[in-house]
């Protein structure tokens, strides 16, 4: 995304909750989002997800400019491209496990014997193979997100956007939940944001960026140096180099940094 900005009417006034914000996110790279309530985390994933549109600025997925497609363009890139996984798991109560998962694959189109196929084997990687007829009430917390994590992986998306997914759990299925995600991202190859309360769960992410007053600072960047090289833009600024799935229009400018306070 490249100097994105989006404001919203509260009232007679403009709140900003993302304010002029540019980022790179490299392909396979996990980046996790903290901040506050209200200064624009949950805002930004909507935007990187083209579930909100942006005021200003552009935004570019995997080649493509979101701000300028269409509606249904757009929907045809989070059907195929975005998978999302939310803190209340956001599952259908009369739907099964495996309806559930199989709703994903509606908007594509895809033959029966395929969808089977693929809600199968997205259950499996998520170690619910033999829970795929029972309804959410008759699952767990955690086995509901995890369900939520198969409908989010049968697509197999280039991406995954987490927003708090465990947020409504106890701290021992937190720790599975996380353990899964990151084994499934290091394994499919995918581009991971998350954005957490946790500083447990942020911690295990290869860059944390902080959200405040609608701006990102990354305050941690792990990321080896053979595919990352940070470089100095600006007093105060960071101007990585990576190139992915996510990039802005322009590589003049990557990461938008507060100034100081």
């Amino acid at each position: 995304m490249y100097h994105v900005t989006k404001l919203y009417a509260k009232g007679r006034q403009t709140v900003p909750a993302v304010r002029d914000l540019s980022l790179v996110i490299g392909d396979g790279e996990w980046l996790a989002v903290q901040g506050r309530t209200g200064h624009g985390k949950s805002t930004l994933l909507n935007l990187l997800g083209g579930l909100d549109r942006p005021t200003s600025g552009t935004i570019d997925f995997d080649g493509k400019n979101l701000t300028r497609l269409r509606e249904d363009q757009v929907n045809r890139v989070r059907a195929t491209s975005i998978g999302f996984i939310f803190q209340t798991f956001n599952l259908v109560p009369t739907l099964s496990a495996a309806e559930n998962v199989e709703a994903a694959l509606i908007p594509l189109r895809t033959r029966a014997r395929d969808r089977h196929r693929r809600v199968a084997a997205a259950l499996d990687s998520v170690g619910l193979g033999d829970r795929s007829r029972h309804l959410p009430s008759e699952m767990s917390g955690g086995q509901q997100q995890r369900v939520a994590i198969a409908r989010a992986l049968v697509k197999e998306p280039k991406v995954l956007l987490a927003d708090e997914p465990t947020g409504n759990l106890d701290e021992d299925t937190r720790d599975e939940i996380i353990g899964l995600l990151e084994s499934l991202w290091r394994e499919r190859g995918l581009t991971l944001v998350l954005v957490t309360h946790d500083t447990a769960i942020a911690q295990r992410a290869q860059r944390v960026g902080v959200m405040s007053k609608g701006r990102l600072t990354i305050r941690d960047d792990s990321r080896q140096p053979a595919t990352s090289v940070a470089q100095p833009a600006a007093p105060g600024a960071v101007q990585p180099t990576t190139t992915g799935a996510m990039q802005p229009a322009s590589t003049d400018a990557v990461t938008d940094w507060p100034g100081p306070g």
